[in-house]
């Protein structure tokens, strides 16, 4: 009775797109929204969207102990997504979006304390 309910809610494009049986095979997988393995890489998105929102700030605010750090977390957990049974992808496509944008937050922290020499326009010989 509580199946018809949800037939006469729900739009007929919506079920008729949707196979219930590959639906409730996600919901209870090993890697599924009922586990860690499911939340646990949706909340480090959560780094990755800081990082993003942090390029548009000068290179002084960044702290470059908190980016290094925030790198060999990444890293260490890349393999750790990779090794574990489950095998996570979730977890390891955040991972290493994170690695890329904190490498880039470093990189410009680097050049900012002048850890990087500066590109010097060279002039034109003839």
């Amino acid at each position: 009775m509580a199946n018809e309910a949800y037939v006469q809610i729900l739009p007929i494009e919506f079920l008729s797109g949707c196979d219930m049986a590959s639906f409730r095979a996600f919901l209870n997988s090993p890697v599924g929204p009922k586990t860690t393995h499911f939340w646990g890489p949706i909340a480090n998105w959560g780094f990755v969207a800081a990082g993003l929102a942090d390029m548009n700030k000068p290179p002084e605010m960044i702290s470059g102990n908190m980016t290094a750090a925030m790198c060999v977390y990444s890293a260490l957990f890349m393999r750790f997504a990779w090794m574990v049974q489950p095998r996570n992808y979730l977890l390891l496509a955040c991972h290493v979006s994170n690695e890329t944008v904190q490498l880039y937050q470093l990189s410009r922290w680097a050049r900012g304390q002048g850890y990087f020499p500066q590109k010097k326009d060279e002039p034109a010989s003839e």
